[in-house]
């Protein structure tokens, strides 16, 4: 007999509404997280997208409102909790942690989260959520009329660039090359737009602010540093998935990031995965809550299956 019906891995926004769903439920549950949960939400200053919450609220808030909603329906959760491998093949599921203890269930949801390439320079850390933003969707509309910068070069940080421009005044697209590897027909829109200048050769050495960022400085290939004047800073680098603990041998994935269909069902049966750990194009609060929701429901339906 397995510890539990099911196990949630991660406590983000994603694995707290698995865990509200599978509470409901009446599933035998346990969701660990190795912080507090929330995962990358506290981190963000503010959230002005999600529904229903018509002044908007701190991702710390959110986050406190969704573990509290899912404890209300008897949720247990660990915080703290370190995974550090699984084992997801056979009927029982095997989760181990970094104090060598370990828990056995039926079905698994896995909600690990990924994290933004950061630029590691003085200033990202002190002023992230108070200019510094990894989220054009998220946090755009916080610059109206303002002038703005995006660090990188490919697909996402072009087009997300190009969506600022409904926003700012000026969009200054900083790339440490002479030329974008965004795809052509992106590279055109981006270039057509005159709210965006480039700054080519150029990476970011600091970025600089009291109360909020004021502007940022630039290093280009002759080694010349520049001041930038900007009230915001948006580093899109990429994304890391958090798979570190995950045994990706056993399932299907791509570039790091699970593989699941419509019902976030991955390619081991009683395994499913949802968030920003999943290969997807978009990474907000919003859909990954909903993915949460149905992986739990495809979670009963596994074990109902069981029985």
């Amino acid at each position: 007999m397995t510890d539990y019906q099911l196990i949630i891995v991660g406590g983000g926004p994603t694995g707290l509404t698995a865990g509200l769903y599978a509470a409901r439920a009446r599933l035998k549950t346990v969701l660990l997280e190795k912080g507090v949960p929330g995962g990358e939400v506290i981190n963000t200053d503010w959230i002005d997208n999600y529904p229903s919450l018509r002044e908007g609220i701190s991702g710390f808030d959110l986050a406190e409102k969704m573990a509290t909603q899912a404890a209300r329906f008897d949720l247990e959760t660990r915080s703290g909790v370190e995974v550090v491998s699984m084992d997801l093949t056979g009927a029982d599921k095997k989760i181990v942690m970094a104090d060598g203890t370990s828990l056995t269930s039926q079905a698994v949801i896995l909600a690990t989260g990924a994290r933004p390439n950061k630029l590691n320079v003085p200033g990202e850390v002190e002023l992230a959520g108070k200019g510094v933003s990894y989220c054009a969707t998220c946090d755009g509309p916080f610059y109206r009329d303002t002038e703005i910068a995006v660090v990188g070069g490919g697909n996402t940080a072009i087009q997300e660039a190009v969506y600022l421009t409904r926003f700012a005044s000026k969009v200054t697209v900083i790339h440490r090359r002479d030329e974008l590897r965004a795809t052509k027909i992106v590279q055109e829109q981006a270039f057509a737009n005159d709210k965006i200048e480039f700054a080519w050769n150029s990476q970011v050495s600091s970025i600089e602010g009291s109360q909020g960022v004021e502007s940022i400085r630039l290093l280009n290939i002759d080694g010349q540093e520049s001041t930038l004047p900007v009230h915001g800073v948006f580093i899109l680098v990429g994304t890391i998935p958090n798979n570190e603990m995950l045994p990706t041998d056993q399932f299907e994935m791509e570039d790091g990031f699970i593989k699941t269909d419509l019902e976030m069902r991955t390619s081991l049966p009683g395994v499913m995965a949802a968030g920003d750990i999943i290969n997807k194009n978009v990474r907000q609060v919003v859909n990954g809550a909903g993915e949460g929701a149905v992986a739990a429901m495809s979670a009963e339906h596994f074990l109902a299956g069981q029985s």
